[in-house]
């Protein structure tokens, strides 16, 4: 593997790394509190906010990527709010391949705790609830323990769709070689080079691994969450 890849094909196996982890530990809060809201809830507009939250999985990531650029880029209304406030700026920056990687991660994240909140037997949450228990309190002893497992695979399936994730981070912070080229955004740069073969085959196996990994682990997660409520 090391005769496969240079220094500046580590390197982007590094940032990719880095943006998933990133762009996972910002999305999990959000999504465990969307996703609860949407297991729990019943409210007006909560098939709006389902859509809204699955959008990025039916629009072109290119199309994301392109909203992200006119919300987020210093001339956007966030992102000159930020930048002109904070100093903060997420266009052409590996923060902003972390906000566009997470956003593409949410809808299955979301998707995967709410499938385990779902699964929790709410007779438990109310039995808690008579016993004097706060809300805050039956959700964290109760119903948080109960979910973690969906949590956690619900994390990694995030954390794998955020290494791979391209049209949308291209789009909004480009492939600048040690800045924002991820693993994607490097092979289809090398693809465009003759004779760099070895270098597109070393990051293909390394984001094979990277991603069956990460799925295995999740179907074992899933299983054993099953087998948890089954029980």
């Amino acid at each position: 593997m090391t005769d496969l890849l240079g220094p500046a094909e580590w390197t982007a196996i590094l940032l990719s790394l880095r943006v998933a982890l990133v762009a996972t530990l910002m999305a999990l809060p959000l999504a465990l509190w969307v996703a609860h809201l949407l297991a729990r809830k019943r409210f007006p507009g909560r098939q709006l906010l389902n859509g809204i939250v699955h959008l990025p999985l039916v629009l072109p990531p290119v199309v994301t990527g392109y909203l992200l650029l006119v919300v987020f880029g210093q001339q956007g209304p966030v992102g000159g709010f930020l930048y002109d406030v904070f100093g903060i700026s997420f266009a052409f920056r590996w923060t902003g391949a972390a906000l566009a990687a997470g956003i593409m991660a949410f809808p299955l994240m979301v998707r995967a705790i709410r499938l385990g909140i779902e699964a929790v037997d709410t007779g438990l949450e109310e039995a808690a609830a008579t016993l004097g228990a706060s809300r805050w309190r039956v959700f964290t002893t109760v119903t948080l323990p109960l979910v973690f497992p969906g949590i956690l695979a619900g994390a990694i399936l995030g954390f794998a769709k955020a290494l791979g994730e391209f049209g949308a981070t291209i789009t909004f912070v480009a492939a600048i070689p040690g800045q924002t080229q991820t693993v994607p955004s490097a092979i289809y740069g090398l693809l465009q080079v003759p004779g760099s073969e070895p270098a597109v085959l070393g990051l293909v196996i390394v984001s094979v691994i990277l991603a069956m990994g990460a799925l295995l682990v999740s179907e074992w997660l899933a299983r054993r969450a099953a087998h948890r409520m089954a029980a």
